[in-house]
This record gives C-alpha cells, sequence and structure tokens, in this order.
C-alpha cells in the first residue's frame, strides 16, 4: 500500500460527515429562510422565501382545520364549558360580582345607584302598576280573595275598647254634634211644611186619650214655639240642651253603644251581604278610580328620597352581606340546572359566534417568520439538532462505505 496515498481513505468520512450535517442544518433552515421572496434581475429566485413563510396561509388554515376537527370538537368544547362552569367556580364569581356591586353602591358619591333606583319605582308605581291593575281589575274574581280575608280577620272582629268608644262618644258630642249645631239642626228641621206635616198625621194617626189632646191642642203651636225659641234665645236653648244631654246621660249611652258595636252581633245573611258589598264597593272603585288614585299616589312621593334610603339600608344592612353566599350559591344551582338543558345548544350556537377557526388563522398569519422559527426552535430544538448531527452521521457512514470499498478494490 502507498502510504503517500492515504488520504485517499481519511478524505470521504470526514468529507460525507461535513456535508451530511451542514446539508441538513441548510434545509432546516430553509424551511424559514429566507423571511421574504429575492429578487434577481426582475425574477423570484427559487426557495425564497422559505417554505414555512410561503406557505404560511396555507399552514394557518391546516392548523385551524386540525385544532377544530380533532382537537376543539363541539363535545371538548362542552367538557370543558362543564369544567369551566362548575358550581363552586360558578359560585365563586357569582360572589365576587355580587360583592364587587355592593362596594360600587358604597363607593358611589353621586347617588347614580340611587338615582336608578327611584326611576324604576317611579315608572313601576306611575305607568306599569296601573297598567297592570286596569287589566286584572277585570277579571270577576280580582281581590276576591283577598278582601275577603280582610273583611274576615279584621273587619268582622274589630271591637272598640272602652277608651276608644269614650273618646269616639266624646268627638260626636263635643265636635262633630255640639249643643249649637244641634239647635241649628232643630231650627232647620222645623220648617213651617215640616210642622204641619207632623201635625197633621198626629192629629190623623192617634186615637184615643191621644187623639183629643191633638185635636184640642195640637203640635203646630208647641213646635213653632220651640223653633221660636232656638232662634231667639240661643245661649238658653244650647244650655237646655247641654243639660238634656247630661240629664239623658247621652254621652255613656253612646260610649256603651259603640264598645258592644261588632260586626259578629249581626245576623250571618246580613254579614255576608255585607262581605259581598263591600268587596263589590273596592272593586268597583279600583276599576273606576284606581289607576288615578296609583298614579296620584305615584307623584305625590319623592322617589329620588326614596331611592336614597334605599341605598342607604343597603349600605348599613348586615342581613345583605351576610346573604350574598346564599344568593350566589342558590343562583349558581339554577344557571347548572339551566345548563344541563341546553348546553349542548349553547356550545352549538357559541362556536359559529366566537370563530376560533378564524381566530386561529389571523393569529397564524399575524405571526412573523422570525417569530414563528424561534417558536418552533424553542419547542423540538433538540430534536432538530439531533436531525442535524444524524445527517453528519449518516455521511460519516457513507464515506466509511466508501473508503472500504477503496480498500477492497
Amino acid at each position: 500500500m502507498d502510504f503517500s496515498n492515504i488520504w485517499i481513505f481519511f478524505v470521504p468520512p470526514i468529507a460525507g460527515s461535513i456535508i451530511g450535517y451542514f446539508t441538513n442544518d441548510l434545509a432546516i433552515k430553509m424551511l424559514f429562510r429566507p423571511y421574504k421572496p429575492i429578487y434577481f434581475a426582475g425574477r423570484q429566485l427559487p426557495f425564497t422565501p422559505g417554505l414555512i413563510p410561503r406557505n404560511q396561509a396555507r399552514l394557518a388554515k391546516r392548523v385551524a382545520d386540525t385544532i377544530m376537527g380533532s382537537l376543539l370538537t363541539p363535545s371538548e368544547l362542552q367538557g370543558l364549558a362543564r369544567r369551566l362552569l362548575a358550581t363552586e367556580r360558578v359560585q365563586g364569581a357569582l360572589l365576587w360580582l355580587l360583592k364587587l356591586a355592593l362596594d360600587q353602591i358604597q363607593e358611589d358619591k353621586q347617588q347614580k345607584t340611587a338615582k336608578i333606583i327611584a326611576d324604576i319605582l317611579r315608572d313601576l308605581v306611575g305607568q306599569s302598576l296601573p297598567r297592570l291593575l286596569k287589566v286584572l281589575a277585570r277579571r270577576e274574581d280580582f281581590l276576591e280573595v283577598q278582601i275577603n280575608q280582610i273583611f274576615d280577620q279584621i273587619l268582622l272582629e274589630f271591637q272598640l275598647t272602652d277608651e276608644q268608644a269614650r273618646k269616639l262618644s266624646d268627638w260626636i258630642l263635643e265636635v262633630a254634634l255640639p249643643p249649637d249645631l244641634l239647635r241649628q239642626a232643630i231650627v232647620d228641621f222645623l220648617t213651617d211644611r215640616n210642622i204641619q206635616i207632623i201635625d197633621e198625621g198626629f192629629r190623623e194617626k192617634s186615637s184615643g186619650t191621644y187623639w183629643v189632646v191633638a185635636n184640642l191642642f195640637g203640635l203646630r203651636n208647641a213646635l213653632t214655639r220651640l223653633r221660636t225659641f232656638c232662634l231667639d234665645e240661643k245661649e238658653v236653648a244650647n244650655a237646655r240642651l247641654q243639660e238634656l244631654i247630661l240629664t239623658l246621660e247621652v254621652r255613656d249611652r253612646l260610649r256603651t253603644w259603640f264598645k258592644n258595636l261588632s260586626l259578629q252581633n249581626l245576623p250571618v245573611s246580613t254579614v255576608r251581604q255585607l262581605r259581598k258589598t263591600t268587596r263589590e264597593t273596592v272593586r268597583s272603585y279600583i276599576q273606576d278610580k284606581g289607576t288615578d288614585f296609583i298614579q296620584g299616589f305615584g307623584q305625590s312621593i319623592d322617589w329620588d328620597k326614596v331611592g336614597v334610603l334605599l341605598i342607604n339600608r343597603l349600605r348599613n344592612s348586615a342581613v345583605v352581606n351576610s346573604s350574598l353566599e346564599t344568593i350566589s350559591y342558590e343562583l349558581a344551582l339554577i344557571l347548572e340546572r339551566y345548563l344541563e338543558e341546553d348546553l349542548e345548544k349553547i356550545v352549538t350556537k357559541v362556536i359559529p359566534i366566537l370563530s376560533i377557526d378564524q381566530v386561529i388563522v389571523e393569529r397564524v398569519n399575524a405571526t412573523t417568520p422570525e417569530q414563528l422559527e424561534l417558536t418552533i426552535q424553542g419547542i423540538v430544538k433538540s430534536e432538530l439538532q439531533a436531525i442535524v448531527n444524524l445527517g453528519g452521521i449518516l455521511g460519516l457512514i457513507v464515506g466509511l462505505i466508501q473508503t472500504a470499498i477503496l480498500l477492497f478494490t
């Protein structure tokens, strides 16, 4: 063997490993580079830009189709939604929102929430409630149960106490029917025509001793004298009426009568008729004037102050703060029951709205080739380096085979 030509046996393995190593490295780089097309003499050079930049739009579409076809299927999205919307998570989110809303109300310096509540109450009482009442009042059984219950539990069992009966009798005798008013009522009643009617009636319908008195003396002169006395002697007449009230014990009689006054003392048929009349009267009043009454009542209230009072009550209410957790839990249960029935429908409607595939395409297209290269190399850097090393090893093996062939030949 000529040792001067020994380099012929070493060159093929070395050259093969170098060529295999750098060829694979060049091929991997050509997947991404050049990032932009290169032109020479007005023509685009082949293999520019790199394979991935040149086919980025198609790659984005394939990635989106793959993800939506095998990864984010409707069933997978339903499972994901169920895990995300578990009762504990939903309750926590709702509790956080409720506390945030309560804190926002407490920090509301311009009373915006109070104004909103005032507007809602104003519309409810001034507009919505009258319209609703107008519609409900057309029903035959409108408020029948409620009025009957009020009548049976309140009016039927209502009875004045001794103190109330005494005050009512005092009011009647001192304010409603004082002696001066009674005197004036007697004067107004004893007109000439009324005196004539009373006198003629007494003469015609009396008999026996009363007939003799009626026809000999009559009542005309006595009643005329009584009227004249009440007109001419006002102070004396008032004093006589006051004495008569005291002598006849009118005050005590009224007090006893008012104290014993009760619907339970009336016959059953009368009570039933009275209850029916009360119900029909209330229903008729509401049908005719209920809308105007409620609207006038709503206009008489300062709803802005009511809204402020409600907000202040909410701010300082310990019940509201302690019930937030219960409210959030109940709302979470309601949402869970709703999702159990309609989650599939919701996901089916949400997928087109979200356009996840279009979002993926847009994100991939918006990523620059440099970012794609860095991302892919960051994920499979060791694998890509292994391919480069494998190219060098394969080149070395090919060179060794060639050296062995030279040795045997």
